[in-house]
């Protein structure tokens, strides 16, 4: 259930705040929620970070084919790629590893404040 929440509360925040912030804003808005949501770290990765990589992944293709610009094919020629689609994947696994770090911070962070219960004398 945290999972699925963490991941549409992502997909909504990249793509409507996406157009207006930079992209280390939304990472930080990512690891308030990851925090707020108090799910445990996998799962904050993997739902963040398949949340802003899908949306980037599919922002970049709307872009490059509404477009029509040869702006992708000339730096997939920079970039040594045979393809421009590979840019198009590139942008996707960014765009994942981005939220899913951020997103795992969040988790990490809400494990560092919860108070530690008691081993009692005996501690290993």
């Amino acid at each position: 259930m945290k999972f699925t929440a963490l991941f549409i509360l992502t997909v909504l925040l990249v793509l409507f705040l996406g157009p207006y912030f930079s992209y280390p804003y939304l990472m930080g808005i990512i690891v308030i929620l990851a925090y707020l949501m108090a799910s445990n770290g996998t799962a904050s990765f993997f739902a963040s970070g398949l949340a802003m990589g899908l949306v980037w992944l599919g922002k970049a293709i709307s872009i490059s084919i509404e477009t029509g610009s040869s702006l992708p094919d000339k730096m997939a020629i920079l970039m040594g790629m045979e393809q421009s689609n590979l840019l198009w994947v590139a942008t996707g696994v960014l765009g994942f590893l981005l939220g899913g770090f951020s997103g795992l911070t969040g988790a990490l962070l809400k494990n560092l404040s919860k108070p530690k219960r008691s081993q009692g004398m005996y501690r290993y």
